[in-house]
């Protein structure tokens, strides 16, 4: 699974101009599953993501999580993060995992979410969206669960 992590001001999504989703001061995520991604890969993220000491605490130093600050989390499918770029011009997106496997673990990731007491607002999986998002820093993290350990 791979994993955009970034702290917002304000996000939102528009489905054919049709705000669908919004949320102020806390984390857009983009959310990539690929192929082989279990439910033990959302766990790991969405609990890295719900604890990520990423916002300011009075000194200026990153130390608070999306729990201390009592943000919000818009949570965004995004297959492209599992394109491969390596050959060619044109990205292969053999990576991702079906849309039905996928669609079905990008559930989960966000059951998980909501289960930590925060507010999650979500995108619409395989549509077309127009997503807003208002860096705060900006501050970004990418997250890939083959290359983490709980």
């Amino acid at each position: 699974m791979l994993i955009v992590v970034q702290r917002v001001k304000n996000s939102s999504v528009e489905i054919d101009g049709k705000l669908i989703s919004k949320i102020e001061h806390g984390l857009n995520v983009l959310v990539g599953i690929c192929e082989g991604d279990q439910r033990e890969d959302a766990e790991l993220l969405g609990d890295k993501i719900v604890n990520l000491r990423c916002f300011e605490d009075d000194q200026g130093k990153m130390n608070l999580s999306i729990l201390d600050k009592r943000g919000s989390i818009l949570s965004i499918p995004q297959f492209t993060l599992c394109a491969d770029c390596t050959k060619g011009r044109r990205p292969s997106f053999n990576n991702a995992a079906h849309p039905t496997e996928a669609k079905e673990l990008y559930n989960y990731f966000n059951e998980f979410i909501e289960q930590h007491d925060v507010q999650l607002e979500t995108g619409r999986f395989g549509a077309y969206m127009e997503v807003n998002i208002g860096n705060d820093g900006p501050v970004t993290f990418v997250l890939d669960s083959k290359n983490m350990t709980p």
